[in-house]
């Protein structure tokens, strides 16, 4: 594993706004303990080649590395938070994407 930045790109539909609601409260402490920042949402991105994703929301969140973001994502505090994600929307996917090292 490489030490050198990884993103998250996440697409979602929210079906149960409460319940994602719940998840949202805990996920920014849960982020920010693996030293993790949000970037961005967006609930109408624009496609310009390609199938869609699915209707909802696409969300981009950024790790000092790869094994931060799997720690995030294998902490059982993070894995019990994450029910309310599941409980709360339709999730297409959720993507751990490398930084390529720099070019000499």
């Amino acid at each position: 594993m490489s030490d050198l930045p990884v993103f998250m790109v996440v697409n979602l539909k929210v079906i149960d706004p409460d319940t994602y609601r719940t998840y949202e409260k805990g996920f920014f402490p849960m982020l920010k303990k693996y030293g993790g920042e949000f970037v961005t949402f967006d609930d109408n991105p624009t496609t310009f080649e390609g199938d869609s994703p699915r209707e909802g929301r696409m969300i981009i969140f950024k790790f000092p590395s790869e094994t931060k973001a799997k720690d995030w994502y294998a902490d059982d505090e993070y894995q019990s938070l994450s029910a309310h994600r599941r409980a709360g929307t339709k999730l297409e996917f959720l993507t751990l994407v490398r930084c390529l090292p720099p070019r000499s």
